[in-house]
This record gives structure tokens, sequence and C-alpha cells, in this order.
């Protein structure tokens, strides 16, 4: 019988053609490295507080099918850079926390190189731990806050923890962002993201909230793609 890790992983492959094409393949390695992530998340959790949730199946929907549903959406974004080799690409992850959405990213797509970034040091320790408990060797661990990284060192940076965007941050983020690079933002309603960017447009060159839905969460879900002024 399929888990509900492997039902939602086959439900985004049918949603998505460049999901199906990233996870056929490798299909059973990627389930591999994400049960073992799961386990590492569960855990640590108890002392380290890295998740809201002590249900697996919770933790499962929630977290680690909700960082991969828009994992076609980045996968384009990224093709997008055709200009650069896979390797010079770089693509972060702000305020990873428990390493969300990066590590499921980083499994995802192991020709491509990420950067955690986090400052709370313990949950930094847990991501350097899990790189190694699960070999992902595309992944690098930074330890501090995305203000003080240095200016255009990523093309694509993530983030799920920031709520809500403030002009501040959002400043911050395009500063570590390329010129031709963007932001890559998991939201939710459609309805709070309009409110949330009206106050920022003018600092963006533009924005779209593209509809991601995750499997077995009867909630609405968007990826918000910010791309800075040119």
């Amino acid at each position: 019988m399929k888990t509900i890790l492997e039902k939602g992983i086959s439900a985004l492959q049918q949603s998505d053609m460049d999901i199906e094409a990233l996870a056929a393949p490798r299909k059973e390695e990627l389930i591999s490295l994400l049960e073992r992530y799961i386990a590492e998340i569960e855990l640590f959790n108890p002392a380290y507080g890295l998740v809201g949730t002590n249900n697996h199946e919770e933790l499962i929907v929630k977290h680690i099918l909700d960082s991969l549903a828009p994992l076609g959406i980045i996968y384009r974004l990224i093709k997008e850079k055709d200009g650069k080799t896979e390797s010079a690409l770089k693509i972060a992850d702000a305020g990873s926390g428990a390493g969300l959405p990066g590590i499921p990213l980083a499994a995802a797509l192991p020709k491509y190189e990420f950067t955690l970034i986090e400052r709370m040091g313990r949950r930094a320790g847990f991501l350097w731990n899990t790189k190694a408990a699960l070999g992902l060797s595309n992944v690098a661990i930074e330890e501090g806050e995305i203000e003080r990284t240095a200016p255009e060192s990523f093309d694509i940076i993530t983030f799920r923890a920031f709520k809500p965007l403030e002009p501040k941050l959002l400043k911050a983020l395009f500063r570590a962002c390329s010129q031709d690079g963007c932001l890559a933002a998991y939201k939710g309603k459609s309805e709070k993201i309009a409110t949330e960017m009206a106050p920022l447009e003018k600092l963006c060159g533009s924005w779209e909230a593209i509809p991601c839905p995750v499997p077995f969460l009867e909630e609405e879900r968007h990826m918000v793609i910010i791309r800075p002024l040119v």
C-alpha cells in the first residue's frame, strides 16, 4: 500500500509535466531521501521546535508536499537562465528553519546548488546534521541573516517563513538577488497576497501569483514570483 508521501508525489507528477520529468526517473531515491528527512525532523522537533505539528501525516502534507507543490514552477524559473551553467546557477532558501522548502527542493533538483540561510544557531546545526545524514552534496548552509549575504549572490531566492513581506525585508532580499533573478515566495490566499503586495508594488519590477495546489490540503496555495526593478 502506498504511503501518503508516495501518493502525494504521484499526484504532483500528474499535475505538472515538469514535476513528472524530474521525479519519474529517480522516484524511489527521492522518496527515500524525503523519508529520511522526515525522520530527522521528527527526531529533533521536540527539542528544537522545527515545525508546529507532531502529526506524521500533517508534517508530510503541510510541509513536505507543500514545499514540493511549486517544483515545476521553480524548475521553469531555472530554465529561464539558459545562459548559466547548472553549476553556476545559485538558489537560496531564506529563513530556512527546518530546511523548508530548501531541502525537499534540493532533493528533487540534485543538479542545482542550494544555500540554506538560517539565523538561529540551533536550527542551522540541525541543517548541517541533516545535510550530512541525507548526503546532499548540492546543499550549503549559511548561518546568519539574509541582510548580511553578499550582494547579487543568488539567481532565485525562495522563502516560506516571512509573513507578511514588508519593505525592509523585500529590499534585503532584492539586494541578495541577481539583477535578472527573482524571489519565489510561498503564500496562501489570493486576496491576502494582493493586500500584502499592494504597498510593495513600487519596489518591484513585477509580480505574479501562480496557483500551486498541495495534495490532500484543502487550502489555497500560491507561489508568488517577484522580480526586482531593472
